[in-house]
């Protein structure tokens, strides 16, 4: 699993680097608006794209670490045999909603935004690149969630 320790790092590196990025936005909006006297005008809607990008890249993370919360009143009362079944169908089930909603619907929501070539206000960014997260997250979290099968974990 080298593969699944590489993509971990990377992902919580990215993670760390998005996060820095919004604290030093968010005190640059605070500077700019208290102590010059005139807001930025492009730091709300950064701020706004990052902390997207971070909620979702930061779920992926949290499944693949399988730190999600969970109510586990149900799996408790089952025997081991059992629960690992259900572990393996709970995991079936996120691997169908992320590859329908997020992959399949995320990438139909990326294509239609370039395609009309919608930009974001302030800083004209195509949305595009703000919904990409969205496909890509949820490409991972199908990654994570096959080799938690296969580990049997």
């Amino acid at each position: 699993m080298r593969l699944r320790k590489t993509i971990d790092k990377v992902l919580a590196n990215i993670l760390v680097i998005i996060m820095a990025l919004m604290v030093l936005n968010v005190l640059w909006q605070v500077g700019s608006r208290f102590i010059l006297g005139s807001p930025s005008s492009f730091t709300d809607e950064l701020a706004r794209y990052l902390l997207i990008w971070v909620g979702i890249l930061g779920a992926a993370y949290i499944s693949g670490q399988n730190m999600h919360v969970a109510i586990d009143v149900f799996p408790r009362r089952l025997g081991p045999t059992a629960q690992k079944w259900l572990k393996v169908i709970v995991r079936l089930l996120v691997i169908v909603f992320c590859l329908a909603a997020m992959v399949v619907g995320g990438s139909r929501l990326v294509y239609i935004t370039y395609a009309l070539g919608q930009n974001s206000p302030a800083l004209q960014v195509p949305l595009a690149v703000v919904y990409m997260v969205i496909p890509i997250s949820g490409l991972l979290i199908i990654y994570y969630k096959i080799s938690d099968i296969i580990k049997k974990q």
